[in-house]
């Protein structure tokens, strides 16, 4: 029997580890890859796993995400169970409140779930960078007899204090959870690793509604699946973990480990755009049997012009989005989004430039994340003495400069911010 799925993508989150990144947007919508947002990753993995019911719970900040849904998710098929829908916050609890957890987000909109009558509901989050094949953890799910069951992320047990940990047995039965404890318990028969709690989870539909009202009468409770609804399923027998490390992706090397990120700082968005640049990189955008998709944007493709010594337009290592023109200038280890534009004698190195981006003449710009719609003059500065960086720019722990985007149209420095759409 074929089972009817829903899932829920929580995306309303402000991710304010990200600002300036997330100022004027919420952090699924922030950029990645090039042309990418955060939140294509989930969508993207429903979508190629067959899913395609879809809400997407949005709350903060969240006209660039709903934009960017609507210039390339939303659609709606010949069958009333094929769709994309943007949910905002509507206040359905006693109080009218805002999502006061994960858990109260699927209970504000449980009407959904009575609508569709679904057999199995996913709630997935979308502010993380990864691939995975969902139809394999449903059929894990189906397999054991579970009501609920947890996508857990194998970690070296030295980072067992920065995660909610999943305490399991030998058949994935969790029989427990330890919220950021160094001395959590490891995956039985391995003992130098911990199953961390990925945030996403697959649920039989009846038991997640009865699991959600027994929540909302709980005066103590913080609505938050991990925190309170899951630990109290675990008597039942039936809650089990879904080892992420095991998961096949069409297309991938077998030998390939599965990749995950959390980007909430600065630091980990940036590392994890850096991951992308080699030519075996750890993520793969070009699996075309699992394909990473977005809004489709009618860009010109990439161009490199002039061959003159001194004035070369040069790629080294980087990716180059839709619109972007190297004219004389020179770009390495580098992610360019669209419309950059990198004029003669400029040199990028080692950075993060986001969309509509203007590189002046003889700037140079490393180890730097530029937000949206920057104009760098010629003969700028940025990454090259971090004391003078910091009195006008974000800089990181790590020493990423970070240029906000956001503002506009004022001069920092010898930067300026044109006005430009945020999305």
């Amino acid at each position: 029997m074929q089972l009817k799925v829903l899932a829920f993508v929580l995306a309303g989150g402000k991710g304010t580890r990200l600002s300036p990144l997330t100022k004027e947007r919420a952090k699924p919508a922030v950029p990645f890859g090039g042309k990418y947002r955060i939140v294509d990753f989930v969508l993207s993995n429903l979508i190629n796993s067959g899913i395609y019911s879809i809400y997407v719970l949005i709350q903060f900040r969240s006209q660039s995400l709903l934009q960017h849904i609507g210039e390339g998710w939303l659609f709606a098929g010949p069958l009333g169970h094929q769709f994309i829908i943007p949910v905002p916050a509507q206040m359905r609890s006693k109080g009218e409140t805002w999502y006061r957890g994960t858990a109260d987000a699927i209970a504000q909109n449980m009407n959904l779930i009575e609508q569709a009558q679904p057999d199995v509901v996913v709630v997935f989050g979308a502010d993380h960078i990864y691939r995975m094949n969902i139809r394999e953890m449903i059929n894990f799910h189906v397999s054991k007899n579970a009501i609920a069951t947890v996508a857990a992320l194998p970690t070296e047990k030295k980072y067992a204090a920065d995660f909610g940990v999943i305490e399991a047995d030998e058949e994935g039965r969790i029989i427990g959870f330890h919220e950021k404890n160094p001395d959590s318990p490891t995956i039985p028969g391995r003992p130098d690793e911990i199953f961390a709690s990925m945030g996403n989870y697959v649920f039989n539909a009846d038991a997640l509604m009865e699991a959600l009202a027994r929540d909302e009468t709980d005066a103590k409770s913080s609505h938050d699946f991990g925190h309170d609804v899951l630990p109290k399923l675990i008597d039942t027998g039936r809650l089990f973990a879904y080892d992420f490390g095991a998961n096949v992706i069409p297309g991938e090397p077998p030998e390939k480990p599965n990749y995950w990120r959390d980007v909430g700082t600065l630091d980990a968005y940036y590392d994890a755009q850096m991951d992308l640049r080699s030519v075996d990189p750890a993520l793969n955008l070009y699996n075309r049997e699992w394909p990473l998709r977005t809004a489709s944007y009618a860009d010109p493709p990439a161009k490199l012009v002039f061959n003159d010594e001194g004035r070369r337009g040069e790629a080294l290592d980087s990716i180059l989005s839709g619109g972007c023109i190297l004219s004389g200038g020179r770009v390495q280890n580098s992610v360019l989004g669209r419309y950059v534009n990198v004029h003669a004698g400029a040199e990028v190195l080692d950075s993060v430039i986001l969309d509509n981006c203007d590189i002046g003449r003889d700037a140079k710009i490393r180890r730097a994340i530029l937000g949206k719609n920057v104009r760098v003059a010629p003969g700028t500065r940025i990454g090259y003495d971090l004391e003078a960086d910091a009195k006008l720019h974000h800089v990181t722990p790590s020493g990423i400069v970070v240029v906000d985007g956001n503002r506009s149209p004022i001069p920092v420095g010898k930067v300026t911010v044109v006005d430009r759409p945020q999305s």
